[in-house]
């Protein structure tokens, strides 16, 4: 008989989070070869506010980069609608953010799930590039597996971002292949949408903040931008500004729930 296949750990740290709170709720997702240690912050102060909030770990995130390149962006929009229909189960309203791709998956989860999503808050979401070295992903995936990491885009001293130190380049293909599936339906998208961007941001380039304003443009959206955070805005100098105005979102939008 074969030998099982070794079952990954995962990461301290990168375990789900589930805070139970009032009726209504809020997804959060954490970003490419990131984990829940990134958005943890977040969520815990959301729910402070009195929110239920769920933050799942994403397929082959949190364990080893080699598990993130046997899955592709249709496992991990997979994992947030199970995350995403979980709340709606116990919440009478339910909000979605993200970070980075966590932004992306939010973004389609509100194209795909229409009224189902009371609004979005997004923080660098990434929907394209114009970076040579990162078009030819794909094909170097082919005879290449890895790429030198993406993580700890932090401006903060002392600050590190949970996340792998290699750039799975299967996934990545996969998530270039997503962009402009999720850019070309970002007019389906019917909430109110927050968006925050860093004004200097070493992973997500400034073409994906473009894409993402004029995808929405005649919808209801603000964009704030970020000066004093690089891409991992929820851990760094600016998290308390994302933090309390996506708190202030949610009670706009559905005032009489959020207390």
């Amino acid at each position: 008989m074969p030998a099982p296949v070794p079952t990954s750990s995962v990461l301290p740290g990168a375990e789900p989070v589930d805070l139970p709170g009032g009726p209504v709720g809020v997804l959060v997702v954490h970003g490419f070869t990131g984990t829940t240690q990134s958005v943890r912050p977040w969520a815990e102060h959301l729910a402070a506010g009195g929110l239920t909030v769920s933050a799942p770990r994403l397929p082959g995130h949190g364990t080893r980069w080699q598990d993130m390149n046997a899955t592709t962006f249709a496992d991990w929009y997979g994992e947030v609608e199970r995350a995403f229909d979980g709340l709606r189960d116990r919440c009478s309203t339910v909000f979605a953010m993200g970070l980075s791709m966590g932004g992306t998956l939010a973004l389609r989860l509100a194209e795909l799930r229409g009224e189902q999503v009371a609004g979005l808050v997004v923080v660098n979401a990434s929907l394209g590039t114009d970076r040579r070295d990162a078009r030819l992903a794909p094909a170097l995936s082919r005879v290449v597996p890895s790429f030198p990491g993406i993580g700890s885009d932090i401006k903060k001293a002392g600050t590190t971002e949970l996340a792998y130190d290699r750039l799975p380049l299967r996934a990545v293909a996969s998530l270039q292949a997503a962009w402009p599936v999720v850019a070309g339906d970002l007019a389906r998208i019917c909430c109110p949408v927050l968006v925050y961007r860093s004004r200097v941001d070493h992973v997500v380039p400034p073409v994906s903040g473009r894409t993402l304003l004029e995808g929405l443009a005649g919808g209801t959206v603000e964009e704030r931008v970020l000066d004093d955070s690089y891409h991992v805005a929820t851990l760094d100098n600016d998290a308390p500004t994302i933090f309390s105005g996506s708190l202030a979102f949610v009670r706009a939008h559905a005032p009489a729930a959020a207390g």
